[in-house]
């Protein structure tokens, strides 16, 4: 978790995709689930840096420190979001906080946010319903999501010339490969 917390962004590749001959560590697909983990992971994690933090600066507040108790009231804000199972980067704070407060924690789960949605090669195109289930998940989460079946960009790479890239592509029905895409998104994530 320490690697995380000096990325400048996350890519959460998740499983949308059922194959009897790859075993889920669960033991059935769930994407949502997945997510879920991983964001509980993360929260606590969060949650234990405020926490730290927050007692460090009662004691400053306490004594009537004006700027210890700006920053205790947003560290109790950010502490009530995640004790209700939601990310940072979902809550609501001015331009100002983010920057003089939240960015200094590094908080995990303030980050910007890809999710990654690896389905099968049918479902290339147009998603499926687990990825319908992951957009809904998300939408109040300020993440931007991509589907990706990287059966097929393995595929793809096997290729060896760019004519042969092309052909297989429009086979597909696809206008680039999905590694593109996800590139140029993460530049995006990046600002």
């Amino acid at each position: 978790l320490a690697t995380i917390r000096e990325t400048d962004a996350i890519i959460h590749v998740l499983r949308c995709f059922d194959n009897d001959n790859i075993i889920h560590v669960e033991g059935s697909v769930d994407p949502i689930r997945d997510k879920e983990i991983i964001d509980i992971e993360l929260q606590f994690k969060d949650l234990e840096t405020v926490e730290k933090r927050l007692e460090k600066v009662n004691r400053a507040a306490r004594t009537g420190d004006k700027d210890a108790q700006k920053l205790q009231a947003v560290l109790l804000q950010i502490k009530e979001g995640l004790e209700q199972s939601k990310n940072v980067r979902s809550l609501d704070f001015s331009e100002k906080e983010r920057e003089e407060v939240i960015t200094e924690l590094q908080l995990i789960t303030d980050k910007p946010v890809m999710y990654v949605c690896n389905v099968s090669e049918d479902a290339a195109v147009d998603g499926n319903d687990f990825v319908n289930q992951i957009k809904e998940a998300v939408a109040q989460e300020n993440a931007e999501v991509l589907i990706l079946a990287v059966s097929i960009e393995a595929d793809i790479n096997e290729l060896d010339s760019y004519d042969e890239r092309q052909l297989f592509l429009e086979d597909l029905g696809l206008s680039e490969p999905g590694s593109a895409k996800l590139i140029r998104s993460a530049y995006q994530l990046l600002s």
